[in-house]
Order: C-alpha cells, then sequence, then structure tokens
C-alpha cells in the first residue's frame, strides 16, 4: 500500500512540476529574455544591412555622376529605417506609423521610377495606396496621440491621490 501510495505521489510532484514549468506566466518570463535579445539583435543587423546599402547607393551615385529622384528617395527609406531602429533601441517599442510611412516613401519612388512605361490604371492604383497608408498614418497618429494623453491623464490622477494620502 505504501509503495503504491509513494507511486502516486511522485506522479502528483511530477505532473505539478510539470504544470509549474508550463504555467503561461511562468513560461512567458522564462522565454522573454531571448524574445528581446534576439529582437535586439535582429534589429542590429538590419540597421547593418542598411547602412551597407546606404554605403553602396551612394557609390553607385557616385560612379555615375548622377542623382535623381528615385535615389533621394531611396536614400529617404535608408534614413527611415535607421530612425525606426533608434526609435526602437530608445523606447522599446516601434511606433506603427513608421513602417507605414517607409511603404508611403517606397510606392512613391515606384511611381516616379515607373511613371512613364507605367499604365494609368496601375499608376491609379499606386496613388491610391499612397493614400489609403497616409491615411492609415495619420489615424494611428491620432491613435498614439490619444494614448499619450490617457497616459498623462493616469500619471496626474495618480498623483493626485499620493498628494491626498500624504
Amino acid at each position: 500500500m505504501n509503495k503504491r501510495h509513494d507511486d502516486q505521489k511522485d506522479e502528483s510532484l511530477f505532473f505539478k512540476a510539470i504544470e509549474k514549468l508550463l504555467e503561461r506566466n511562468s513560461l512567458n518570463r522564462r522565454l522573454h529574455w531571448t524574445t528581446i535579445a534576439s529582437e535586439k539583435a535582429l534589429l542590429a543587423v538590419i540597421g547593418i544591412l542598411t547602412l551597407v546599402a546606404c554605403v553602396q547607393s551612394i557609390a553607385e551615385m557616385y560612379s555615375r555622376w548622377y542623382v535623381g529622384l528615385p535615389d533621394l528617395f531611396l536614400l529617404f527609406i535608408y534614413a527611415e529605417i535607421i530612425g525606426m531602429i533608434g526609435a526602437f533601441y530608445s523606447t522599446s517599442r516601434i511606433p506603427v506609423t513608421l513602417p507605414i510611412i517607409i511603404a508611403v516613401t517606397a510606392l512613391c519612388r515606384l511611381i516616379v521610377m515607373q511613371s512613364k512605361e507605367t499604365e494609368a490604371m496601375v499608376l491609379l492604383a499606386e496613388a491610391g495606396a499612397v493614400l489609403v497608408l497616409s491615411a492609415a498614418a495619420y489615424i494611428m497618429s491620432l491613435k498614439d496621440k490619444a494614448s499619450l494623453e490617457k497616459l498623462r491623464d493616469h500619471e496626474q490622477d495618480r498623483k493626485s491621490d499620493d498628494v491626498g494620502k500624504n
């Protein structure tokens, strides 16, 4: 009887240990550092490769002795990507509007590069995509502004509660 009781106790401890290991919050806390580290490492690689691509583009412009509007758009895209990475490292979050702005710039570059050879409907579709993305960026900036105001109000409420308690 004791053997059976000990087996059940061991089995119960085993299942409790498995449950503890797989517990959502506990597992999230243990794995969270891997997400942060891999995200930062990948963004560092993207930043370095963006700088390499930028230098290559500048070298190509220098060798051609010509800088066109598509080249400037491309440099602007590189600058926006580097800015997005900088924003992540300073705030630990990427504002949603930055990738949208990069997409708008890329579409504008595409329109400028292909405007002479492209059919009118394709050009209208690309311009429509720019309009939709611009509207999305504007709406997201309003949302960010509202979120920041809410955060400030919450901080002020907390400070006033702390003052009232003292």
